[in-house]
């Protein structure tokens, strides 16, 4: 969705191996930007997992738990009601947050995008590609700041 991102992840190996730190903190860098359009606190929960695991006061075991218990809320989420869709970003920012916790760090960006600008309004998530930039921009600008400055161009 977002090729510029796309390009940046592959020129800094985002998928390697050795890259899972990077990965985990890009994914936490994502969801903590969706982080108030959370409604379910487990989720919260997980999310704070992810940072103590990252700050290294939580073992892997319980991040692999938290993971697992966030993806099973995510795919539990009632979803929205709400007919301008900005209900729309709880759902998002929950998949999020489980893509994150579960190293999957573009898909926690492409998510987070998507709350964010379900949070907006809605309309803009399906009828209007600009209003995704912003995001993209600031998700770019965030993993090249991981990667050191790598511009990924």
């Amino acid at each position: 969705m977002n090729e510029a991102l796309e390009r940046l992840a592959r020129s800094v190996a985002l998928d390697a191996p050795a890259n899972e730190r990077m990965r985990l903190e890009f994914g936490d860098a994502c969801a903590l930007r969706v982080k108030h359009f959370i409604e379910e606190p487990a989720v919260a929960e997980c999310l704070f997992g992810l940072r103590q695991f990252l700050s290294g006061s939580l073992a892997r075991s319980h991040l692999e738990a938290m993971a697992a218990q966030a993806s099973r809320l995510a795919n539990q989420h009632q979803g929205s009601k709400s007919i301008d869709g900005t209900g729309h970003a709880a759902v998002s920012a929950t998949y999020a947050v489980a893509n994150a916790l579960a190293g999957k760090a573009l898909q926690a960006a492409d998510y987070a995008a998507y709350a964010m600008v379900y949070g907006q309004g809605g309309y803009g998530a399906v009828a209007d590609r600009q209003s995704f930039e912003p995001e993209f921009q600031w998700r770019v600008a965030c993993l090249s700041s991981l990667a050191g400055g790598v511009s990924g161009t």
